[in-house]
């Protein structure tokens, strides 16, 4: 599914993650990002965003922050 939300959403971010993370979440959000539903909690989503993947929980109109980490370059064939 693909999930977008308003530029000037709130994102708590209860990690202290790096301005610039939260602000890569924000742009990937707004632009509108494959999202992958988590199958045992509900509003819970993982996003990739090239280089980066994000797990957040979505409430309202409210994103929590809950894990961002580097994805790993695809290995070669």
């Amino acid at each position: 599914m693909v999930l977008r939300m308003n530029k000037k959403l709130a994102i708590d971010n209860v990690r202290n993650y790096p301005a610039e993370t939260v602000e890569q979440l924000r742009r990937l959000l707004a632009a509108g990002a494959l999202a992958h539903a988590d199958p045992h909690r509900d509003n819970f989503y993982e996003l990739e965003n090239g280089s980066r993947a994000f797990y957040i929980h979505v409430y309202g109109d409210k994103v929590l922050l809950l894990a961002a980490w580097p994805k790993r370059a695809a290995a070669n064939a």
